[in-house]
């Protein structure tokens, strides 16, 4: 129970600048795509670091192997869908004529 309210607390705290500072439908949604991007570019980077560094400590142990195999199939499955993300913004911006920058 307090690790959900915890993470609702921190969920607020992030988004909340956004929200306040955000002037209209258009920037906020511009505002809240571009942090989305970038927090999941950044959580991408780390699970590629960690899938490179359970390779690197299997040495040859099958179960080991697997789990850092399966760690590196989440690290290009969590690429293919930042690079969507980002392909799907710039398809919304150019559909609707929406200026997000």
């Amino acid at each position: 129970m307090n690790k959900k309210i915890l993470h609702s607390i921190l969920l607020v705290a992030l988004l909340l600048p956004i929200a306040v500072f955000g002037q209209t439908i258009d920037s906020m949604a511009a505002a809240i795509a571009t942090q989305v991007v970038a927090v999941g570019t950044w959580i991408v980077v780390i699970m590629w670091v960690v899938a490179g560094v359970m390779f690197l400590m299997a040495a040859g142990d099958p179960g080991k192997l697997g789990a850092a195999k399966t760690g590196l199939f989440a690290a290009i499955g969590g690429t293919i869908l930042i690079i969507l993300a980002t392909g799907a913004i710039g398809f919304i911006e150019r559909s609707f004529g929406i200026q997000m920058k």
